[in-house]
């Protein structure tokens, strides 16, 4: 019986385990069971129904929006800007955002204040949702639009217009039918 053979033998082994086990085949050698890649970059789309961040532009799928975890605060501001990501297990399928890449400025840019996408202003009389360019209100076939130009364009399948008091129509010209 040899030293190797006996259980209870002490040993003064001068060689790293991890050689040893791979030597003998009894372990395997200590290495991820999957390759891990490095941070990639991918795209700010926006959020979801449940308000996690979703990015476009991961490796392995280039097209697909996928919600994404994040260790920092993103906004609706930020909404297309590149993002920093590694995945969770390596799995592409379960990314997490770690930074927000700043765009480069050059020696005589001034840093500009982001202009608001949307300006919503609130209290206890009044309700103002404010945008640049148009706003539309929609439920199914139905649709209100104000443009930046003046327009006020309602659209129904049936529009109803009820006034207890006086119903008023006004304009340069007004066309009906």
């Amino acid at each position: 019986m040899s030293k190797l053979d006996d259980p209870f033998e002490v040993l003064a082994i001068d060689e790293p385990l991890d050689e040893l086990a791979a030597r003998s085949g009894e372990f395997p050698a200590a290495r991820p069971p999957f390759p891990l890649p490095g941070a990639s970059i991918a795209r700010f789309h926006g959020f979801d129904l449940e308000e996690r961040p979703v990015v476009i532009g991961v490796p392995g799928l280039p097209h697909e929006l996928v919600p994404a975890r994040t260790t920092i605060r993103l906004t609706r501001s930020q909404l297309g800007s590149s993002v920093v990501l590694l995945f969770e297990g390596g799995d592409v399928r379960r990314p997490i955002v770690v930074g927000v890449l700043q765009e480069v400025a050059g020696p005589d840019a001034t840093p500009e204040s982001p202009r608001p996408l949307v300006s919503v202003q609130a209290d206890d009389d009044r309700f103002v949702v404010s945008a640049e360019r148009e706003i539309v209100l929609r439920c199914g076939e139905a649709s209100i639009t104000l443009t930046r130009a003046g327009k006020v364009l309602i659209k129904g399948t049936y529009v109803l217009s009820r006034s207890s008091g006086y119903n008023r129509i006004k304009g340069a010209a007004v066309d009906i039918n």
